[in-house]
């Protein structure tokens, strides 16, 4: 980092310690280190120049009358909140939003033309435009007015907004989930192991859109072999693309009564990611031998070609093989021997499970 003379350290050789800005309501706050150990104890005063979430760098300044390490705020490296929900409020012709989040000490002031056209009182979403510091509060600019009421939509969208979930897809995003095709070619094969013939099927509740896993079952001599394959999603999304990395923010789909934030746009996620029934699908395999005692005794992996022979469900296959219903029997057709191997093999992989509970 550079000093006030113009010279340059390694971040290393000085005695900043970086570390995550965490707020409390009563505004004061604390300096968690990157590298461990005890907390930095921020006063009110040093809490004016961040906000909860930033990374900053921070100096020892003393012990307080508790042993604790006080410190003062040096420099922020990262700003942790670009977006917040609260309350828009207006007092003698200044406008300004109250965080719905009471970490976030302080209100954002909004400037007459950044008001988004927002009334007294309503939720709104604001955006980061200046950060805080000793003399001012931050600066903001709503960006959406999301009612006045908290309807059951309205709550999703809080949720979305409120822990900065990243719901929306950069455009070279989707312009790569877009040029990825659609359907299983064979020349994409390559030396992958052939299971289009073999009936796997996914079991699923009633609502569900895609379909990450498949399964099949057949009793051997010793015990019973368990296919499981899962969509090959590696074979379209490579390390180090846009799509990779964004990915790795979502870390995984979020769902929420009636939506869902996907990790993947819904090209990958709904379709050539997805095992659907009766088209062709890349996947990874574990293909396991399982005892009478229902442990596993030999496993391999390998990638993969499959074709799902159905999509069930958790009702269908209970009423076909649970109840012993003929409408759903019927439903079920031709694969009712392999869900009836399935649900052998359940029965016995629960009472090892309930064998090792006792």
């Amino acid at each position: 980092m550079q000093n006030r003379r113009g010279g340059f350290a390694p971040l290393e050789q000085t005695n900043l310690i970086p570390g995550t800005v965490i707020a409390n309501p009563e505004g004061f706050g604390f300096l968690r280190p990157d590298g461990g150990g005890d907390d930095l104890f921020l006063a009110p005063y040093e809490m004016r120049k961040v906000m909860h979430g930033d990374r900053a760098l921070a100096n020892v300044t003393g012990i307080d009358r508790r042993g604790r390490r006080e410190g003062s705020i040096a420099r922020v490296l990262e700003r942790g909140v670009h977006r917040l929900i609260g309350r828009f409020g207006s007092e003698a012709g200044i406008s300004f939003v109250v965080p719905d989040d009471a970490r976030m000490q302080r209100n954002l002031h909004i400037s007459p033309d950044a008001t988004g056209g927002a009334r007294e009182g309503q939720l709104v979403v604001c955006e980061l435009v200046a950060p805080p510091d000793t003399r001012r509060p931050p600066i903001g600019k709503v960006v959406a007015v999301l009612g006045d009421s908290l309807t059951p939509s309205l709550v999703v969208e809080t949720a979305i907004h409120g822990h900065n979930l990243p719901h929306e897809f950069p455009p070279e995003v989707l312009d790569e989930a877009t040029a990825i095709p659609l359907q299983v070619e064979p020349s994409m094969i390559g030396d992958r192991v052939d299971l289009r013939d073999l009936p796997l099927v996914t079991i699923d509740g009633e609502d569900a859109k895609d379909f990450d896993d498949a399964v099949y079952c057949e009793p051997n001599r010793q015990g019973f072999r368990l296919v499981v394959a899962i969509a090959d999603v590696s074979h379209y999304v490579r390390p180090g693309t846009p799509l990779d990395e964004e990915a790795q923010k979502r870390a995984t789909s979020v769902y929420f009564p009636g939506f869902v934030v996907p990790m993947l746009p819904e090209t990958l996620s709904n379709g050539i990611c997805s095992l659907n029934p009766k088209v062709d699908r890349m996947c990874f395999v574990c293909d396991m031998q399982v005892d009478h005692e229902g442990e596993v005794v030999r496993s391999k992996f390998y990638e993969a070609v499959m074709n799902s022979h159905a999509r069930l469900t958790y009702t269908q296959v209970w009423k076909a093989v649970g109840e012993d219903d003929p409408e759903a029997k019927a439903q079920v057709g031709a694969l009712m021997p392999q869900v009836e191997r399935l649900y052998q093999l359940y029965q016995v992989l629960a009472a090892a499970r309930a064998r090792r509970g006792a």
